[in-house]
């Protein structure tokens, strides 16, 4: 039986969880593609240290060379995360002939097209599954099952720490720090969590779903990115009164000639599908002309779940390999009807809006004629208590407004001496 050689840069969790599978899979997997999978050199920083599985140490290495320039080694996994010097080493990788898999959504997101073009050039391939959704098997059912679709809409849970932080604080009426403190002692999010409560990471995937799904790389710098660090409970406990649960969501919309892409807090109905994902499970809606509306969903982080995605991509791979055959690991054909990025200011949305200002007569007509002269219209309004000489919350949710006019109003009212605190505006979507 033909064997095909791994060479794994990166030894940590899920590299673990690569080594776990391919090793107690090892028959199982060579029965289904008549194939032997051989790791033969894995590389880290670190490896001294004790794992959860353990290798021979004469596979072990510190020198990402050492698989690089291996004539032997077919498939290079890289696992180790960030821009530099990763994005070297796989350069230098694919030039040495080696195929790629990672689950690298920054380096991706950041130099991916870069990286595609020296692939193609080298007739190599760079496969990512795991990149977005873990083991959610979605990139291979966008860019395989649904072929000949044309799509419409993304609308993605696709950030683990964050929906877990956002479901506790509904589900067990704490606080944003309460939360994240629950998510840090169970693993679901790092000490320093920016990259996944301030969406970074979620605008990451989003550049990779829209790669696939409408031709266009799209730059970070171009995304409206707004984390979660400013939702309070009290806006969670309103929105589930009004029948919404609030996501973080990676939202991509073509409309007419335009696409929007976005990220940030979302309101969408408690009878969306999406608003019953809960803790560090994803769910990406997808629609499109041909198949219609479709749910990606399962969990989101993992080492199994992660590796499992990774597993996939090299199987992927060795039957390439075995035929002889090189396929562009991207055939991407832009979406030519769309013309331009629809900037956040221009897009139009429902909002919900919360105020917290002095309790006498009058605040709320006084709101209400600064977002009249806007144009913007009140679809219902709340006062939620009563708190004479003190600051009580007013809650709105607003019929569409555009964003431009919507942000000058609120310009406007957070500088009234009758608001005590920054107004909170949260977009909402039907999905």
């Amino acid at each position: 039986m033909r064997k095909i050689n791994i060479g794994l840069l990166g030894f940590g969790n899920v590299g673990q969880g690569v080594v776990k599978i391919l090793r107690e899979r090892k028959q199982f997997l060579s029965e289904k593609i008549g194939l032997e999978i051989n790791i033969k050199k894995i590389c880290d920083k670190d490896i001294t240290s004790r794992r959860s599985i353990t290798v021979d140490k004469s596979m072990l290495t510190k020198n990402p060379k050492d698989i690089i320039n291996d004539p032997q080694i077919d498939i290079m996994i890289e696992l180790i995360g960030g821009i530099e010097p990763t994005k070297g080493y796989i350069v230098e990788a694919l030039r040495k002939g080696k195929n790629i898999v990672t689950a690298n959504k920054a380096l991706l997101a950041e130099v991916g097209k870069e990286l595609f073009a020296v692939a193609a050039d080298c007739s190599k391939s760079i496969y990512f599954e795991a990149s977005v959704g873990a083991g959610i098997p979605l990139i291979k059912s966008i860019r395989e099952g649904l072929v000949a679709n044309k799509f419409f809409n993304i609308f993605g849970i696709v950030n683990g720490t964050s929906n877990f932080i956002l479901s506790r604080m509904s589900d067990a009426n704490c606080s944003f720090s309460d939360a994240l403190r629950e998510a840090r002692a169970k693993g679901f999010a790092e000490k320093d969590p920016t990259l996944d409560i301030e969406g970074i990471d979620s605008a990451h995937k989003l550049i990779l779903l829209a790669y696939l799904c409408f031709g266009r790389l799209i730059a970070m710098e171009d995304i409206f990115i707004e984390g979660i660090s400013r939702v309070s409970l009290a806006d969670i406990n309103y929105a589930k009164e009004l029948g919404f649960d609030i996501k973080l969501l990676a939202i991509a919309k073509k409309d007419g000639e335009s696409l929007e892409v976005r990220v940030h807090p979302t309101l969408i109905p408690l009878s969306n599908l999406l608003s019953s994902v809960k803790g560090v499970d994803n769910a990406i809606f997808v629609s499109s002309d041909l198949s219609g509306k479709l749910l990606f969903y399962g969990p989101g982080a993992g080492q199994l779940s992660a590796a499992s995605a990774v597993v996939s991509d090299v199987v992927d791979l060795t039957q390439d390999i075995k035929a002889g055959m090189f396929r562009p690991t991207l055939n991407i054909v832009p979406d030519t009807s769309i013309k331009k990025l629809r900037k956040i200011e221009e897009i139009e949305s429902r909002y919900y809006i919360r105020f917290m200002t002095v309790d006498k007569p009058g605040v709320l007509a006084r709101i209400s004629g600064i977002l009249a002269k806007f144009g913007i219209s009140i679809a219902s309004v709340t006062q939620k208590e009563r708190r004479k000489g003190q600051s009580v919350p007013i809650v709105m949710l607003l019929h569409e407004a555009q964003e431009k006019k919507l942000r000058a109003a609120l310009k406007i009212l957070d500088h009234l001496e009758i608001i005590k605190e920054k107004s909170v505006a949260i977009r909402m979507e039907e999905t």
